[in-house]
């Protein structure tokens, strides 16, 4: 293997890595989220947790955070919670790098 194809090699390893990486920090970022979301919606226990489930799988539906953020924007609402956008955005940015830090960490 010449050196061009281990530093190829390499790269690919890291881009794996780094996906790997980008998707659990978003599913515990979603985790993170949807329990934050649940103590204002005045869940708590197994009904905070199966909250928090669904915040996930909101992921799922399209690329992207939007479709999280209508998850909880409209939660919220439904339950007449007072939150802005802005808050949950900022939310979801700091309990992404939360996420981010406890999966380095091996939390």
């Amino acid at each position: 293997m010449s050196g061009f194809d281990k530093r190829e090699e390499g790269f690919e390893k890291k881009f794996a890595h780094d996906e790997e990486l980008r998707f659990k920090a978003g599913a515990r970022r979603n985790k993170l989220l949807g329990l934050w979301a649940a103590e204002k919606l005045g869940k708590s226990g197994a009904d905070a947790e199966a909250y928090a489930k669904s915040v996930i799988l909101a992921d799922f539906e399209e690329a992207g955070d939007e479709d999280v953020f209508r998850k909880i924007r409209k939660d919220l609402d439904d339950g007449k919670v007072d939150v802005s956008d802005h808050q949950i955005r900022r939310t979801m940015d700091e309990l992404l790098s939360t996420a981010i830090t406890e999966i380095k960490g091996g939390i």
